[in-house]
């Protein structure tokens, strides 16, 4: 059973993915979620707060399942095979929450929601490189900051989910795992970490 901040947590996601944040109500949400203006006003203090709220409990589950998926250990080329299935079946099987998080405008956000997902993309971090450093000292990774590791990782596999999130593109994005992984590890993976 769900509670009433769930299920109004539910309705903005619903509401932001069919009127977008410009177009959503606090009238619709809370008609959505079946919820009284004192019980939206409860919980949240206005849509934008809501929407902020969403977009940490999102980004969470997100962070979840791509640290999830270095829990075994593993080299470097079945990381980078892990790291981006991971992306791509998030993306696949919470569609609508990808499209929230990686296409709603930041610029809604407050200093507060900043700060929170900054946090929250510190601890991804941490969590990619526990697995990462042992494999740059060993040389089967290259040498490169955290933040360009992963935006060669994810980058080319998040531009590529953006046509099918935004329904540009139907084929399903997991159809490319192949050739992503491919192109990942030629950017990232050194000499040691070669297949022979």
């Amino acid at each position: 059973m769900t509670t009433a901040r769930e299920d109004l947590l539910a309705a903005g996601l619903a509401v932001f993915d069919r009127d977008g944040f410009e177009g959503a109500t606090v009238a619709a949400i809370r008609t959505r979620a079946r919820a009284s203006n004192g019980s939206f006003f409860h919980f949240f203090g206005s849509k934008k707060e809501l929407a902020g709220t969403l977009f940490l409990e999102i980004l969470g589950r997100y962070h979840a399942a791509v640290a999830a998926s270095l829990h075994d250990p593993c080299d470097a080329r079945e990381g980078v095979a892990r790291l981006i299935r991971a992306h791509l079946d998030w993306v696949v099987n919470s569609r609508r929450e990808a499209r929230y998080l990686f296409e709603i405008s930041r610029s809604e956000w407050t200093e507060e929601i900043r700060g929170a997902q900054r946090a929250q993309n510190s601890r991804l971090a941490e969590a990619v490189e526990r697995w990462r450093a042992p494999l740059v000292a060993r040389g089967e990774l290259l040498p490169m900051t955290p933040l360009l590791f992963f935006s060669q990782i994810i980058g080319p596999a998040q531009v590529f989910c953006r046509a099918w999130l935004s329904g540009r593109d139907r084929t399903d994005p997991r159809e490319q795992a192949e050739t992503l992984i491919a192109c990942a590890i030629r950017a990232v993976v050194g000499n040691q970490g070669e297949k022979r």
